[in-house]
């Protein structure tokens, strides 16, 4: 067990305070009135962003690995006009959230994240959406607790469908050294699509870039539960409504041959290939995004249809 300290769980109450300043700051930017909530659950305190109408279907946001609730910024005025967003800071990464003990294992991960939908009252028929890591977390609670989905995205999730590039595993474990030539290095590439674009995708790539940086010099290093690829028969027991979602330029795999499979294996998943984006999708191709997911969540399972483009 991690030894805790009145600052975990960073590396010190310096570390916190800087890090806890940037993070306010960049909150601040968060286009649409939220509710801050912090909710006990066995595992420690989690932090969720909640913005919307409060009568709305629910919609669950999962972020991706050394990230935060903020990189929803960029999509919540769209996501929260007609859904209940709830924003949440992964319990076992960067953010608010606090743990209480290490997450192990997928089930770890699910079952936390089932006891905070329950302290949040959401009841059934949630809709869950994640992405990268998140959206693998996203697909193990898909398995394990289906009866209370509504409607599951998964955005560009890793592993999950397909092995991961060996060139990403490489620029990955470069990354985890905590120092910004490396952090931007992986970010610009893996986003080299948002990149491209000088506009407003580039600043939000800037950010990322920023907070990752930080993240990785302010959290105490742990051992994340490593991700895994679902077999066949597990991709068929997903929830009938399913979206699978991922830029044609994904640099984790071929986002191809990811669909193939699916559209082999697992026929009542919904596939689509985003044009001219990669794993930076939520924000290359944001309002598209948007749209796609929207109109998913609008639809009922039997009116999905699974794309190749």
């Amino acid at each position: 067990m991690t030894a805790r300290t009145g600052f975990h769980p960073f590396r010190s109450e310096k570390a916190q305070q800087a890090y806890l300043a940037n993070y306010d700051l960049r909150a601040s930017e968060w286009p649409v009135a939220a509710e801050a909530r912090h909710v006990e659950t066995s595992d420690g305190q989690t932090y969720v962003r909640i913005s919307g109408p409060a009568d709305a279907p629910p919609l669950v946001l999962l972020s991706g690995v050394n990230a935060s609730s903020l990189m929803w910024l960029p999509n919540i005025a769209d996501l929260s006009q007609n859904h209940r967003v709830y924003a949440v800071d992964n319990i076992y990464d960067f953010g608010r959230s606090v743990w209480r003990r290490p997450m192990l294992t997928a089930s770890d991960l699910v079952n936390w994240l089932d006891e905070l939908f329950t302290q949040l009252g959401l009841g059934q028929n949630i809709n869950l959406m994640g992405i990268s890591y998140g959206g693998w977390i996203a697909s193990q609670y898909g398995l394990q607790y289906p009866g209370r989905l509504n409607k599951l995205v998964l955005l560009a999730p890793v592993l999950t469908v397909l092995p991961v590039r060996t060139a990403f595993i490489l620029r990955a474990l470069l990354c985890m050294i905590p120092h910004r030539r490396f952090t931007k290095g992986f970010i610009y590439w893996l986003a080299a699509d948002a990149v491209a674009n000088h506009g407003l995708s580039h600043q939000w790539v800037d950010a990322m870039v920023d907070d990752g940086y930080l993240g990785l010099r302010s959290f105490k290093p742990k051992r994340p539960v490593m991700p895994t690829i679902l077999s066949d028969e597990e991709l068929r027991a997903l929830p009938v409504a399913t979206l699978y979602l991922v830029g044609e330029n994904e640099k984790l795999n071929s986002a191809r041959d990811a669909v193939r499979r699916l559209n082999r294996v697992a026929p009542q998943i919904a596939t689509e290939l985003v044009a001219n984006a990669g794993h930076d999708l939520t924000i290359s191709k944001l309002a598209e995004v948007n749209a796609k997911v929207l109109a998913f969540l609008g639809k009922t399972p039997v009116q999905t249809a699974s794309l190749l483009s």
